[in-house]
């Protein structure tokens, strides 16, 4: 491990450090990336559903199969309290949902593909704190197993460490996620147990997972990734997500094996960072808190900024100007991207829907059978229901009423679905 480098990515936790590290390097740049665990992908901290075809050939020319343990042709809702089932087939569901993921041969890949366009990448290595002179971030002092602490220097820093980024903290950049808009995650993987292999199916209602979902994501005939997200102010003594995923998993499947058991968090908040740009620093994906407030998936957003930070990061170092004016332009172009509008738009329907008890929830997803929709998205169903059910527009217009905190937020979320 060299003590100087171009680019120095904090976190191989694919796919946004990984791409990040691949990309840098396609571009020139002499890059290290560093991960605190002994082997990429593992262990798993991801459901691994949710990208669509069109998503995987924004960054790939083609998809490899093993990349994938099922492809999905239809969504399932399940609404509370009855349990009645709303089907979004594939012709609706095309840009939403494609494949569920097997991440710990992706990940690989991906890092292998950084390797091979010349990144050097040490696992086992983690930052302990940020190499900060003058205020602009110049690298990290990192802990590498067998080799102590090492200071490593960079013209860049890409902070790609995920939720528990600790990062950006050192750096000076307030990355706390209040409990409230934190998801507490628990989910099996299990076998033996009855789904339709190409069918993803989503539990909501407050007696199963209270703020949050369940999900059932196939991996082949038998197999699926069995999940549940819960809002962490929820959260407590003999009411936490794995208990609500026991008791779903005990009445669902009873005679399922479980293989796996992964628990972590996934922050729904306010989209995202005050800025995601500091001198001499990026960051990107989870760290950034830039998973979906309304799904919590995070798997393209990582990808897109993640790529987007290095391509940045490459041009800055070529002009030999790493201040935080000049990187502004990666934290801007996301923001005004599609998925910068997405993020802050499905926040303020999350705080929408989060308000509503399970029988107007019912209500409202049931009219989800009554759509004309010509492609699948959370925006295009919203604006249906909207139309379809005027309960829904009296809820908003009553939180509007009583809401004084996200009133105008409101204001905007109902003239932009009319």
């Amino acid at each position: 491990m060299k003590s100087h480098y171009d680019l120095l990515v904090i976190g191989g936790g694919p796919p946004g450090g990984a791409l990040a590290a691949k990309t840098a390097a396609e571009n020139g740049l002499s890059v290290c990336l560093i991960e605190k665990r002994p082997a990429i992908g593992v262990p798993l901290r991801c459901a691994e559903g949710g990208i669509g075809e069109d998503m995987i050939h924004e960054f790939f020319d083609e998809l490899d199969t093993k990349w994938v343990s099922a492809q999905i042709r239809q969504a399932v809702i399940v609404a509370p309290p009855d349990n009645r089932k709303v089907v979004l087939d594939s012709a609706v569901t095309r840009k939403e949902v494609g494949y569920v993921l097997d991440r710990k041969v992706f990940d690989r890949d991906l890092i292998a593909m950084a390797a091979g366009a010349g990144a050097e990448i040490y696992v086992k290595t983690r930052a302990v704190d940020a190499i900060i002179t003058d205020g602009v971030v110049q690298g990290a002092r990192v802990w590498h197993d067998g080799g102590g602490e090492q200071d490593i220097y960079a013209s860049v820093v890409i902070a790609a460490d995920g939720v528990e980024s600790k990062f950006a903290r050192w750096c000076g950049i307030n990355s706390t996620v209040p409990m409230r808009e934190l998801e507490t995650c628990a989910q099996y993987l299990m076998t033996n147990i009855d789904i339709n292999a190409d069918e993803t199916v989503i539990y909501l209602g407050n007696d199963i997972a209270p703020g949050g979902y369940v999900w059932i994501f196939p991996k082949g005939e038998g197999t699926a990734n069995v999940g549940i997200g819960i809002m962490g102010s929820r959260s407590g003594e003999g009411c936490r997500a794995r208990d609500y995923l026991d008791a779903f998993v005990r009445e669902k499947f009873s005679e399922g094996k479980k293989m796996e058991l992964i628990m972590g968090g996934v922050s729904v908040c306010k989209p995202p960072l005050e800025c995601t740009v500091a001198d001499g620093l990026l960051i990107v994906g989870d760290a950034a808190r830039l998973s979906d407030p309304m799904t919590g998936g995070g798997i393209y957003h990582a990808m897109y900024t993640g790529r987007l930070a290095a391509e940045v990061a490459t041009a800055a170092i070529r002009q030999e100007d790493c201040s935080k004016a000049c990187l502004m332009s990666y934290d801007t172009t996301w923001r005004n991207a599609a998925l910068g509008r997405e993020l802050a738009r499905n926040y303020r329907m999350k705080e929408f829907f989060i308000t509503l008890d399970d029988e107007v929830l019912n209500a409202v997803l049931n009219s989800v059978k009554n759509l004309q929709v010509t492609e699948f998205s959370v925006l295009q169903i919203i604006r249906e229901i909207v139309k379809l059910h005027p309960d829904v527009r009296k809820e908003l217009t009553s939180l509007i009423k009583y809401n004084s905190k996200g009133r105008e937020e409101l204001k905007s979320l109902i003239k932009y679905l009319q």
